[in-house]
């Protein structure tokens, strides 16, 4: 019994080892199942969050970035199969995306928790007025002007998926055919964007010269009403760029210029640098011809506000009213513009002492190209009326003070609208007045030329009719006047009138 027991004991034993071991065995294989198969993945797995891809250059992302991702989606396929309920929830979230973007939007991204988010595109350019294109460059503005480029860069976070470029003539007459063009891009992203040489903490202002310029009605009209329009808001802090420089034109009005702009002024055609700002204004705006229209962007500028400007500019005294009313004895100062080529008064020293006999004290002056400006502003603001027959002298008025009067001659040919519209409106919006007088056909030298039965005398509008071309021909560069000044008296008495008010 003895033996058996002992037997037995060694069989249990032994039995109970065995199915110990077996049981370990058991643990052992089911752990390391868990372990084998999961704990590799953890690691191994890409993450979308923390990834670091580096930048590619243009060439790379047009071509090449679409393979890409399409490799790195075969390969997240291969290392962990998706079950088909995933498959169904990114198919739904790839939907609710795609919905939300659309043609007008710029997708953020790059493997960042605003992957889903969009921002709305914005016209970089307006091209829609008749008189001007004007592009607003705002962010990171990167300018070579020797390759008379503008370019857009979208912020790090934004993919711009359809880069636009437009070619715009930057002065406010865009029909001329002979102003420059300069072209604007907007890129995908920074990848795209050349490195800055010099970098810039103000404003550009990008604008062309040429055009019409050189005669003092077209310098304001067309240049500097559209740049105080464009830039004065800044107050200074703004950096000119321009485009067909004249160095003698940039002499002339350079107060204007440094009042304007505290910066140096870049010659676009020849710099080479890449110039990089927060933002560029590239094109003037203008609203009409001599003009500023208070409704229109930017709001709240107006011709009152561009005469105290250039009396500002031009260290002139203060805008103190012109009033006669209290001062019986006293003569007001009168301008008389003697123009030197076309549209000539050609009784002038008659007409001069007329106005003195009336009341005046007139000053004859003959306005020439290379005046100085500063010296001539002063002798405009001593003066209380401004005379002369329509032309471009009459453009001094920006010089006078406030209740001066404008004393505009008109020459024959039905053109009071365009009299009206080129000074006269102006002078009325910059708290000036005015007196218009219209010559008769005694008083022209095309009646001599041509006969009281041409045309050109009997029938205006039908020159009219024919187009600015002939406009131009007769009226405004083949006629010179000389006026009746007892039928001119009446006009000089009602500017004294409007003085003593």
């Amino acid at each position: 019994m003895k033996s058996l027991a002992r037997s037995l004991s060694k069989s249990h034993v032994g039995a109970g080892l065995l199915a110990g071991f077996f049981l370990v065995l058991l643990t052992y294989f089911t752990m390391s199942e868990q372990f084998a198969i999961r704990a590799p993945n953890l690691f191994s797995q890409p993450s979308t969050e923390h990834e670091v891809i580096s930048t590619p250059s243009a060439q790379d992302v047009e071509q090449g970035s679409k393979d890409t991702v399409e490799e790195i989606d075969a390969g997240r396929n291969e290392q962990e199969p998706k079950s088909d309920k995933f498959k169904k929830e990114e198919e739904i979230k790839e939907e609710e995306k795609t919905s939300k973007s659309s043609k007008n939007t710029q997708q953020l991204g790059g493997g960042n928790d605003k992957s889903n988010q969009s921002v709305e595109l914005k016209p970089i350019c307006d091209t829609s007025n008749p008189r001007c294109d004007v592009c607003d460059v705002t962010g990171d503005a990167r300018i070579l002007g020797s390759h008379s480029t503008v370019l857009y860069v979208p912020p790090p976070e934004i993919t711009n998926p359809e880069p636009q470029e437009w070619k715009i003539r930057v002065q406010s007459r865009k029909y001329l055919p002979w102003i420059k063009f300069v072209t604007i891009k907007s890129l995908r992203g920074p990848f795209e964007a050349p490195p800055c040489t010099v970098r810039h903490d103000v404003p550009a202002v990008v604008f062309a010269l040429g055009g019409l310029i050189g005669n003092v009605w077209h310098d304001f009209s067309d240049v500097i009403v559209p740049l105080y329009l464009t830039s004065r808001r800044f107050n200074g802090e703004v950096q000119f760029l321009i485009t067909d420089l004249r160095p003698w034109w940039v002499e002339k009005y350079s107060v204007i210029l440094k009042k304007l702009s505290r910066y140096e002024i870049i010659d676009f055609d020849s710099d080479k640098e890449f110039r990089c700002y927060p933002r560029a204004l590239v094109g003037l705006r203008s609203h009409r011809d001599f003009g500023i229209l208070p409704d229109l962007p930017p709001e709240g500028y107006t011709m009152l506000d561009f005469r105290l400007f250039i009396r500002e500019a031009y260290s002139l005294p203060k805008d103190v009213p012109i009033s006669y009313r209290d001062k019986p004895e006293k003569k007001p100062r009168l301008m008389l513009i003697n123009r030197g080529k076309t549209r000539r008064l050609l009784n002038v020293e008659e007409v001069a002492k007329s106005a003195e006999e009336l009341g005046f004290e007139v000053m004859v002056i003959e306005p020439k190209r290379d005046l100085n400006v500063t010296e001539f502003a002063k002798a405009v603001d001593s003066c209380d009326a401004l005379m002369g027959v329509h032309g471009a002298g009459l453009t001094n008025i920006v010089f006078l003070r406030t209740n001066a009067t404008l004393i505009q001659v008109v020459p024959y040919g039905k053109l009071e609208s365009m009299a009206e519209g080129f000074y006269s409106w102006p002078a009325r919006e910059m708290k000036l007045r005015d007196v218009e007088y219209s010559i008769g056909a005694e008083e022209t030298t095309l009646l001599e030329k041509f006969g009281r039965d041409h045309p050109v005398i009997k029938d205006p509008d039908s020159i009219h009719n024919s187009g600015w071309q002939k406009v131009a021909e007769f009226y405004m560069f083949n006629q010179d006047v000389k006026l009746n000044v007892t039928r001119f008296a009446p006009t000089l008495l009602k500017a004294l009138e409007l003085l003593r008010k």
